[in-house]
């Protein structure tokens, strides 16, 4: 049995149908079931948990073998963010596949992980693998960059739906984008792969685009120029501090923002690509057409 802690999520639920695909046996463990349903099958068991509750985790824990975490908790509220959910709850799934005798662990960590990244999120995943690594779980550690299917959503749907987007700072900071889907087939190559026991892979995609760049890429399969604007940098470094007591969520994406916008968001994916050559990596062009090709055509008409 492979546990899969955030199998509803965008890289979760991609990863739950490479293995099934397999023939592999899945459960999945999340906080709401009824955000799971399209994933049901006769290789799938839905299982309602937090991973903040450790008797939760213990129950979901039970006969598995291997265990992958996907969670995240940047994007939550209130008592949902990163120390909860990836520093906290990978705990209790670290600790609860020790206590279970669990074979593999693989995290689902983040490119740049550090102690001391401005970034909470960056920290707790930090120490998530520290704590991995000491368990004396076999592990296997996959750092991705950031997801071009979070972006899409956030700055490429504007511009199908109304003609319109918005940047974070200058737009002109160079970042890595990887696929969502492309990270999922990391994940399932490691269930199956002995070799990748014991290792870190950093992940990305085959380009660094500025915002500004991904912007003119949905403009460009469109067909039409959109209208562009920023939210200037000082404007985002003092909104990060005015919304933290008010909305921490908020704030978080706001500081991301700045993040992505002043420090070296690059990657390059060679030695990625010449160790793991089975996996293709997606360019942002393709995965415009892949998921948008549709909408975009109507709005092209």
């Amino acid at each position: 049995m492979i546990l899969i802690a955030g199998g509803s999520g965008q890289l979760g639920s991609r990863i739950v149908q490479l293995l099934t695909g397999r023939g592999l046996q899945v459960r999945v463990l999340t906080r709401d079931p009824n955000r799971a349903n399209a994933l049901r099958g006769d290789l799938v068991e839905l299982v309602a948990g937090d991973v903040r509750e450790p008797q939760a985790v213990e129950a979901a824990m039970r006969g598995v073998s291997t265990v992958i975490s996907a969670v995240h908790g940047f994007a939550g509220a209130g008592d949902c963010n990163p120390r909860t959910i990836d520093r906290d709850g990978n705990h209790n799934l670290i600790s609860a596949a020790q206590a279970a005798g669990a074979e593999h662990f693989i995290l689902m960590s983040i490119h740049g992980a550090t102690a001391d990244h401005p970034m909470e999120l960056f920290r707790m995943k930090y120490a998530a693998e520290q704590e991995l690594r000491q368990s004396g779980l076999a592990w296997t550690i996959i750092r991705p960059t950031a997801y071009m299917e979070t972006w899409a959503m956030l700055i490429g749907e504007p511009l199908i739906a109304t003609g319109k987007t918005r940047l974070f700072g200058t737009g002109e900071n160079p970042i890595n984008f990887v696929s969502a889907a492309d990270v999922a087939r990391f994940a399932d190559l490691a269930v199956v792969d002995p070799n990748m026991r014991g290792v870190e892979v950093d992940v990305g995609g085959p380009e660094n685009l500025t915002f500004r760049q991904f912007a003119q890429m949905f403009e460009a399969r469109i067909g039409k120029q959109g209208t562009i604007s920023q939210v200037p940098r000082p404007m985002m470094r003092m909104m990060s501090v005015v919304m933290r007591p008010f909305n921490a969520t908020l704030a978080r994406q706001i500081q991301a923002g700045v993040v992505m916008d002043t420090h070296d968001m690059s990657f390059d994916c060679a030695e990625t690509s010449h160790r793991y050559p089975s996996i293709e990596l997606t360019t942002l062009a393709h995965m415009i057409q892949r998921d948008y090709g549709d909408r975009i055509s109507s709005v092209a008409a």
